[in-house]
């Protein structure tokens, strides 16, 4: 097993993972007691839930958390809010509609991840024992989630 490659691989899809969970939180204060907030406070509770899998299974394989990728993740996803207040400066739908798309793609990432994983794990006995067919399934259905409230963010956005 290549550990240093692994380390970085995990590290980096942990590090996305601390990007989209703080871009929900704004989401959620944003559209506070409204159903996108609602719905930005489960999806963030149920990618929290995934991130602690990745955790548990960096802990397990005794790789350390990248301080320096997190904190990276963290300015990156400043840098993302800072864009999409410049793109729609009273925070509307191509604000919510960019942000869904962020998601949209850090899910699908984490989707790529629990794939890579399963198919490494036919050569990498250390990464058995892992439902990456259940994981898979999840950001499969947390992407449905995303589509339900983008599309009729774009719709909003492109209205005339």
């Amino acid at each position: 097993m290549n550990s240093e490659h692994l380390a970085t691989y995990l590290n980096d899809h942990l590090a996305g993972s601390v990007a989209v969970l703080d871009l929900l939180a704004h989401l959620e204060t944003a559209h506070a007691n409204t159903d996108t907030g609602r719905f930005a406070a489960q999806l963030r509770a149920d990618i929290g839930a995934d991130r602690q899998e990745l955790e548990t299974l960096m802990e397990r394989l005794h790789l350390a958390e990248s301080l320096p990728r997190k904190a990276a993740a963290w300015l990156a996803e400043k840098a993302t809010q800072l864009k999409l207040r410049l793109d729609d400066t009273a925070g509307g739908t191509l604000h919510l509609l960019e942000t869904l798309d962020a998601v949209a793609v850090g899910i699908e990432g984490k989707r790529a991840l629990w794939h890579a994983l399963a198919a490494a794990a036919g050569e990498v006995s250390a990464l058995r024992g892992i439902d990456y067919e259940a994981l898979s399934a999840r950001a499969v259905e947390q992407r449905r989630r995303v589509e339900a409230v983008r599309l009729p963010a774009a719709k909003a956005a492109f209205r005339g």
